[in-house]
């Protein structure tokens, strides 16, 4: 008596090669589906790291200033570095009033980092806008 696996006389064994159409459809709509949550978290990521060298680059000029104020008891003519350090950002200052201490540090840039306003901060150490910090 032949056993179970091997086949009857005059059949021949056939192997199953490649994919079946079902198997790569379950495999694409998987591989969407990480995709899917994957991406959105990965840009959010990318914003976040952005926003990490405007800190940077406003901390570091606020710094500035502050030694510079030091030494001349005003912020007037005092040199900063205008660049974030990884120079993804523009840091300026404007002259303050009453409201903001002394000087407005603002941080602009023309790529995309989940801000809809520039970054600021102020001689108080008030950092607008919230969300961004």
């Amino acid at each position: 008596m032949p056993s179970p696996s091997s086949p009857l006389a005059g059949e021949q064994e056939t192997h199953q090669q490649g994919f079946t159409l079902i198997e790569m459809l379950i495999a694409v709509a998987i591989i969407g589906i990480v995709a899917g949550i994957a991406y959105p978290s990965y840009t959010r990521y990318v914003e976040r790291s952005l926003r990490t060298d405007a800190h940077a680059g406003l901390l570091q000029a606020a710094s500035e200033l502050e030694r510079c104020y030091s030494r001349q008891y005003s912020y007037a003519g005092c040199a900063i570095t205008t660049t974030s350090p990884d120079g993804n950002y523009t840091i300026s200052v404007a002259a303050g009033g009453a409201n903001d201490g002394g000087f407005m540090l603002t941080a602009t840039t023309s790529q995309a980092d989940g801000c809809s306003d520039d970054i600021r901060f102020n001689a108080r150490g008030e950092r607008t806008p919230v969300v961004c910090w």
